[in-house]
């Protein structure tokens, strides 16, 4: 039985259901954890009615992926059809796909839809932890209580609750005349409704990241003809775009995704030569930078548009923020259906649209924030204290510490998947799946808490002196070292290629694990 107070806030008692091992979310991460630990009968708890995520919530009609198929598939379930196709695939072929693995695995069977998680609770001692879980039916709006001894949270850092701007009093999106919305918002809206929204509209997209800029051309391609519109893109922080992965008749990969790359960038706890090795390579590796900018700067016209940032590539590459260019995207700037105003921080609503805090104002019927996510409240809404506090302590930085990318030292029986990035999040997810489950299988032992800690507190660091936009919590640069150190304490090989050659120069994927299944 558990304790729970009720719309009159008199305390009753619910039955609790018990299992080993509750999931929250069923997008990627969800399902990858779901297939990896389905010898122990998990619950999948999904607030919608569907899986996918991500994919299926918070996509645009126009969404793509932005690595080829080969590059997003589970290890043991190679794309059924056109896995050689050249093409970025639509976010429709991509829940295509995920809902033909969960298929094949027979995972829907453990997921329960329609079901919102509310309350995460502790019982126990952390010499023999368990939680509780609130559960809502979002159809009945009837809530019941689970019991686990083990929660995966794969909630993920996207979706669900928009990150909007504080706005001086009266200066908000209520003083506006138009329409203000999120891409939260937007992303519900079909293709007609979409086009109606833009057509004929004076529309200002609010970012300069992927949704952004894929937001922007979605509005360039209604405003097609004599009556057409301009969408102006309010740009705070520039970023650099890249039109496809070549680079001066060069895959990128070969700058950023084998081992020889990747050992030019700082990795966690690589000791003392490693580091200083590192250190003198740097020149080399600010060279690459340059490199690939100088193509970008050649291919695109980032200068006439002012649209240069203020950083290296590599720090974007770092943050996993390199975003890949709808096509015709500067065909359409360059018929004015796209426009961009730089912008400070410092912007508000007037009556018309925008003012800035240059005293210039940027008219608008519809403004779209492409602000982003607010992955942290969706924690904070659910976790109870101490454990709210202990998500990004001890390092005060806004990023939780998870050893493996999993685990949280302080926070016993309860494992992160989706929430630290990488070039390829569908492997990520389902290498640290494989992990997590010879964890609870007991296949092999964590360390000691200040060890874990001091792991994570030096990824931090790293970060830190990689890239500003470390908060992000992505180990793109690194991302090799790191599925390493999981294949050692899975008892695997982590040198993954036929030979030394092929081990130093050739690109690394989830093609390179199969052999494990």
């Amino acid at each position: 039985m558990a304790l729970f107070h009720d719309d009159k806030g008199e305390k009753k008692e619910a039955i609790i259901i018990r299992s080993k091992i509750g999931i929250i979310g069923a997008g990627v991460s969800g399902i990858a954890a779901a297939k990896q630990l389905r010898q122990h009968n998990p619950i999948v708890f999904e607030a919608t009615d569907s899986i996918g995520g991500v994919w299926r919530h918070c996509s645009f009609n126009s969404t793509k992926l932005q690595s080829q198929r080969r590059d997003y598939e589970f290890t043991d379930y190679p794309w059924p059809n056109n896995r050689d196709n050249s093409d970025f695939p639509t976010h429709l072929e991509i829940l295509d796909y995920l809902h033909s693995y969960a298929n094949h695995f027979d995972i829907l069977k453990t997921i329960s839809f329609n079901s919102k998680v509310l309350h995460i609770r502790f019982l126990g001692s952390h010499a023999r932890p368990f939680w509780h879980l609130a559960v809502q039916n979002t159809l009945s709006q009837t809530i019941q209580w689970y019991g686990f001894e083990f929660v995966v949270i794969c909630m993920g850092k996207y979706g669900d609750v928009a990150q909007i701007p504080a706005f001086p009093r009266s200066k908000g999106p209520e003083t506006f005349k138009g329409k203000v919305l999120h891409t939260l918002d937007y992303c519900k809206l079909n293709n007609e409704e979409a086009t109606q929204l833009f057509k004929g509209k004076n529309v200002a997209v609010v970012g300069f990241k992927k949704s952004a800029i894929d937001l922007a051309m979605e509005c360039a391609l209604a405003n097609q003809g004599c009556e057409g519109q301009r969408c102006t893109m309010v740009v705070r922080t520039a970023h650099w775009t890249v039109p496809h992965y070549w680079v001066w008749g060069l895959p990128l990969s070969i700058f950023y995704t084998n081992r020889s790359s990747q050992f030019l960038h700082e990795r966690p706890n690589q000791g003392f030569l490693k580091t200083l090795l590192t250190l003198l390579l740097s020149p080399m590796r600010r060279g690459m930078s340059k490199f690939i900018e100088s193509y970008l700067l050649w291919k695109l016209p980032l200068e006439k548009y002012g649209l240069i940032p203020d950083h290296s590539f590599d720090e974007d590459y770092a943050s996993c923020q390199m975003a890949i260019l709808p096509e015709n995207f500067f065909s359409e700037a360059e018929k004015g259906r796209i426009a961009f105003k730089k912008a400070s921080s410092k912007w508000w609503f007037w009556e018309g649209g925008i003012e800035f805090d240059d005293n210039t104002k940027l008219e608008a019927d519809v403004v779209v924030l492409a602000t982003g996510y607010d992955g942290k409240q969706k924690l904070n809404s659910i976790m109870e204290e101490p454990f709210r506090s202990l998500l990004d302590y001890p390092s005060a930085s806004g990023v939780m510490p998870l050893y493996r990318g999993t685990i949280h030292p302080l926070i016993p029986n309860m494992a992160f998947l989706g929430y630290v990035e990488s070039v390829a999040n569908l492997h990520s997810s389902e290498i640290r799946s494989l992990w997590l489950s010879a964890l609870l299988d007991q296949k092999f032992m964590l360390p000691a808490v200040p060890d874990m800690l001091a792991h994570t507190l030096e990824e931090v660091e790293v970060m830190k002196r990689t890239s500003r936009f470390y908060k992000r919590h992505c180990i793109s640069t690194y991302s090799i070292n790191h599925t390493d150190q999981i294949c050692h304490d899975l008892g695997w090989t982590s040198w993954r290629k036929n030979n030394w050659l092929a081990e130093a120069f050739s690109h690394y994927s989830s093609e390179d694990y199969q052999s494990q299944h």
